[in-house]
């Protein structure tokens, strides 16, 4: 199987012409991944643009790729996004990545109320590239046409606006409905999962005043960093994604 690299600057490409690589990916190929002249590779430019070719010259300031093929994906639709609470260790994080490589459209870093990790100060931007990275490299494992947006942290007030205009859709294990039973509205969704120690009563009357709904995945109770992908798994069926 072809190995996929990201070019984000990557705008078009024509069949029988040639395509770059340079930088951080162009060493990766090289010198990582040690592509050799002939080999076949992917490359997406994360917004549905994929060039299907074979490398030409490779070197770890520079990769030339001779296209053999180009496709379009459309953007998936309606879109899911995962709002994800910050949570200690590296669950966030490992959450974030499956739910990638499931198909997220998007992942919203939230600052929740029992949330143990928090964001402030440097880490504000820390870690929202830490997440940023690991998505990208995650949407590159998968071979993902379309590369997930990593949004700026969010409290709890800002997923109560969101509800305005998209469906959101809160895990809780002791909600009534369960997530199976949703219909399809046409509507954007944002899945929202709490932290290891739950979403606080106030946070859940919150997003409820809302509009946003409770759902409940099954009967266990899931950690925090498989949750969302495993929400997102049922999400893709329901959407008719898989």
């Amino acid at each position: 199987m072809a190995n996929f690299y990201l070019v984000e600057e990557l705008a078009a490409a024509a069949v029988g012409g040639t395509v770059a690589i340079a930088g951080a990916e162009a060493k990766h190929v090289a010198t990582v991944s040690r592509t050799r002249v002939g080999e076949r590779m992917l490359i997406g430019n994360g917004r549905g643009l994929v060039v299907d070719g074979v490398a030409e010259s490779v070197a770890p300031a520079e990769v030339i790729v001779r296209v053999e093929g180009v496709r379009v994906a459309d953007a998936p639709t309606p879109a899911i996004r995962l709002v994800q609470a910050l949570a200690k260790g590296d669950r966030d994080e490992l959450a974030i990545q499956a739910a990638t490589e499931l198909g997220v459209d998007g992942v919203v870093p939230w600052q929740a109320e029992r949330s143990v990790s928090r964001w402030s100060g440097p880490k504000l931007e820390k870690g929202r590239e830490r997440w940023a990275s690991i998505v990208r490299e995650a949407a590159k494992q998968s071979m993902r046409p379309w590369l997930p947006e990593v949004a700026e942290l969010v409290a709890t007030h800002d997923i109560a606006a969101a509800a305005a205009t998209q469906r959101v859709l809160v895990l809780e294990p002791t909600a009534g409905h369960p997530l199976t039973a949703i219909e399809p509205d046409g509507r954007d969704l944002l899945l929202v999962v709490g932290p290891e120690g739950g979403i606080a009563p106030g946070e859940l009357d919150a997003l409820q005043a809302a509009g946003a709904e409770l759902v409940r995945l099954g009967p266990e109770v899931l950690r925090t960093s498989t949750a969302g992908p495993s929400a997102i798994a049922v999400l893709n069926a329901r959407l008719g994604r898989w």
